[in-house]
């Protein structure tokens, strides 16, 4: 049974015992081999925890120095998983291991081969992400479907966002870096805004309607827009007749403001004093009906 274990060890352990030893000392270099197999796997794992926890201490510092950004989340996961992945490569590498790490054909057509798996393709994007920063922790974003959130992290497959309901949507990273994004945090010197469409009725007094929607929007405590028309500058108004529909005429307007107030709110409060307003001051916001004529 000894031999037959023996058998499977390493040959320079197999020649180590003596075909004539008797099975009382070969169990002993079995158990002797064992013990420090044993103490080497725990001194390697060892060493890989504490080149792991290093990486992560030296982000850590980054973070804390440079601030939060999905630069360092990126490569602080990338370098954790390339550590992981030298120290599995490496014991079954052997001799061959400088010439098989990266350094033959075969390998490189490998990974390019890969590239069209969807892990690949989701790490290559985060690394795009990471590199040209669309977006980054904290930035507030729309995605093209219409729900907006804000970017919590990146990881090497992923990027986590908190939607307006606290709820936490995962976007796989080749998704993210190929959709259409608005950033309303790509700028901090530059305000959020939205587009306003008012539709009024075809017989409203349209020189009317622009004041009443104009002084609701500037009288609201949400937004930045200040009246400042002059009547020989085109550009300081903020209210337009933009064009005419099949049952009404469209208003128009940029709404602005601040960045930390959400976008729901600010529609909210907005869309709530026009409509009254214009109530108010006998401007209809037409609607849909249907005449029936009996014959």
């Amino acid at each position: 049974m000894i031999n037959y274990i023996i058998s499977f060890l390493p040959k320079e352990i197999q020649d180590l015992t003596d075909p004539y030893m008797d099975d009382s000392a070969k169990l002993m270099v079995l158990l002797v081999f064992l013990v420090v197999f044993i103490i080497l796997t725990l001194a390697y794992i060892f060493v890989v925890l504490m080149m792991l926890k290093l990486n992560k201490r030296i982000f850590k510092k980054i973070i804390k120095k440079r601030g939060n950004s999905i630069t360092y989340q990126f490569w602080e996961k990338a370098i954790t998983l390339g550590v992981i992945m030298i120290f599995i490569v490496a014991p079954l590498g052997g001799d061959k291991f400088k010439a098989s790490l990266l350094g033959s054909t075969a390998v490189i057509a490998a990974i390019v081969g890969l590239a069209a798996n969807d892990i690949i393709k989701d790490m290559f994007a985060g690394l795009q992400i990471s590199i040209y920063k669309p977006f980054d922790v904290g930035s507030r974003i729309m995605l093209e479907d219409g729900r907006a959130g804000v970017v919590k992290s990146v990881t090497l497959r992923h990027v986590v966002i908190v939607l307006i309901d606290k709820t936490v949507m995962v976007v796989p990273n080749s998704r993210a870096n190929n959709m259409l994004i608005v950033n309303y945090s790509y700028d901090e010197n530059v305000p959020k805004a939205y587009d306003l469409r008012i539709p009024i009725s075809y017989n409203s007094d349209i020189d009317k309607a622009k004041e009443v929607i104009t002084k609701s929007i500037c009288d609201c405590p949400y937004t930045l827009n200040e009246d400042k028309y002059d009547p020989e500058d085109p550009n300081s108004k903020f209210v337009y007749f933009l064009e005419i529909g099949e049952s009404s005429l469209v208003m128009g307007a940029t709404v602005y403001f601040p960045e930390n107030i959400k976008t729901e709110s600010v529609k909210d409060e907005v869309n709530t004093r026009v409509f009254k307003d214009l109530e108010k001051n006998g401007i209809e916001i037409p609607y849909n009906y249907l005449n029936v004529v009996m014959k």
